[in-house]
């Protein structure tokens, strides 16, 4: 792996430069759905639904696998290919609700309440139809459900570089809570965290267009982890 630390700035920079993948009609669907509830304004409450959201793809392709390991466990090379995945799953998984924990600490540091759609029954909702989604697609198309997770990390990714960029005043807002050192030790300032997440969407963009067959699409950068 390369240990070359990234140029958060410059990622940001690249992030915002580059123009959005070319969205299926389902994802431009979803993202248009979660505007209506959310709002096009980028907010923390918006940015916590997403990773509420995030990680429930890759327990459902954690469950196929191991579902697919069990039927072909004869396969060493199938086997192999799916502990790579659940492996993956739940780096992911953990990273995700990473975000989603640190986004509660900048929430309690502004005093900013949850907005209405963090708010029971409505997450539950919503919650439940993309855990159905999302089995139902890793079901059918593993693929499929490998290139829509990359459409929907892209988005999240040019969301956090919009997001950075509509708060210059984070670039003075030091980081002085253990829980986010915990997760970015080297974030000097709030900036650089959601930098450093947006950077992370960007990691699992690319992992899963790997998987899903397009490595062209792939956005490399200096310090990148490795894809398999």
């Amino acid at each position: 792996m390369n240990k070359q630390k990234p140029d958060l700035k410059k990622e940001q920079a690249a992030s915002s430069a580059r123009p959005r993948y070319p969205y299926s009609l389902a994802a431009r669907f979803f993202f248009s759905f979660m505007d209506l509830v959310t709002g096009n304004k980028i907010t923390l409450s918006k940015t916590k639904l997403v990773e509420i959201l995030a990680s429930i793809p890759y327990r459902a392709w954690e469950n196929n696998k191991y579902s697919r390991m069990t039927c072909n466990y004869r396969n060493l090379e199938a086997v192999e290919h799916a502990r790579r995945v659940v492996e993956w799953g739940r780096e992911a998984q953990d990273n995700e609700y990473g975000h989603l924990l640190v986004i509660q600490e900048k929430m309690k540091l502004d005093g900013v309440s949850d907005s209405w759609y963090l708010r029971p029954p409505v997450p539950w909702a919503i919650v439940c139809f993309y855990r159905i989604f999302a089995s139902t697609l890793a079901f059918f198309s593993l693929r499929r459900a490998f290139l829509f997770n990359a459409e929907f990390e892209d988005h999240a990714e040019h969301v956090y570089a919009q997001f950075v960029s509509e708060h210059p005043e984070w670039e003075s807002q030091p980081v002085d809570n253990d829980l986010v050192k915990h997760y970015y030790p080297d974030a000097a300032t709030w900036a650089d965290v959601f930098r450093r997440i947006g950077l992370d969407e960007r990691d699992h963009r690319n992992k899963s267009f790997a998987y899903c067959g397009k490595p062209e699409h792939v956005v490399e950068y200096e310090g990148m982890p490795e894809i398999d």
